[in-house]
């Protein structure tokens, strides 16, 4: 007789749901079929050793598996990091970043840091000039940061709208803001290949979903072409925004 109990289900749950997030990850970076490939050979290795016990084929791919594992790593080292990096900035695990991070009460965000960003964000809304702001949070962007070039000032309303003039060399980057300061700009991020990004939205927002994927940072954007406000979140765009809704975001998240 079979024992099928609660933990049976919880196991079998578990295993699809991993199965479900790894087939997601693989499908964001173009490595479906892949993924097929590897399901169809674990599947096949499972019946020639444990249903029909053939143990010539058996040892074959026995071997196979071995071997197979570190070449997985290998070929699949970007996915697996994207993965625990997206395990590691979900809102449920912030709670150990901010455990280890040593940020003081007079880091935290203030209106008067919001403030500049969304007039800024505004008047370049209204000029349909387009601009990409990464506010950093809790898990570092120093590699980002290190792509473009420093600039390492107090956030000023006139400097964010001077460094995306269409005419700026700096302007098709995005700009990093770290710990009530803006540290870099023309910075070069991690664009997103997820399929379900609407068309109507360009490389900025592509670039935005990238990085928010990749860390818990709020990523704003300005788009060129309709002039419209929106922010990138843990995978997740939040679009049309108003100035009010804007603010509100940047107050409330920033340091959330």
């Amino acid at each position: 007789m079979i024992n099928f109990g609660i933990i049976d289900i919880i196991d079998i749950v578990a295993v699809a749901s991993l199965l479900y997030y790894i087939y997601k990850l693989m499908k964001e970076s173009s490595s479906a079929n892949i993924f097929y490939g590897i399901l169809v050979f674990i599947v096949v290795w499972l019946l020639v050793t444990q249903v029909f016990e053939m143990r010539l084929l058996g040892g074959i791919l026995n071997n196979l598996v071995n071997v197979g594992v570190l070449a997985l790593i290998i070929l699949f080292q970007e996915e697996i990091r994207q993965f625990f990096s997206s395990i590691g900035t979900r809102r449920r695990a912030n709670f150990l970043i901010r455990l280890f991070s040593k940020k003081k009460k007079e880091d935290m965000v203030h209106r008067k840091d919001v403030i500049p960003i969304v007039m800024a964000c505004m008047n370049m809304s209204k000029q349909k000039v387009g601009a990409l702001i990464v506010i950093e949070r809790n898990v570092g962007l120093n590699e980002i940061i290190r792509s473009g070039d420093i600039i390492n000032a107090d956030i000023n309303q006139r400097l964010i709208e001077n460094i995306f003039f269409k005419n700026s060399p700096l302007h098709d980057g995005a700009m990093i803001i770290s710990h009530k300061r803006i540290k870099a700009a023309g910075c070069i991020l991690p664009v997103s290949h997820d399929l379900d990004i609407p068309k109507a939205l360009g490389l900025r927002h592509r670039a935005a979903l990238g990085i928010s994927q990749k860390s818990d940072c709020l990523a704003i954007i300005v788009s060129e072409e309709t002039g419209g406000i929106s922010i990138a979140e843990n995978g997740q765009f939040h679009l049309r925004l108003t100035a009010e809704n804007l603010e509100s975001t940047l107050t409330s998240q920033w340091e959330d």
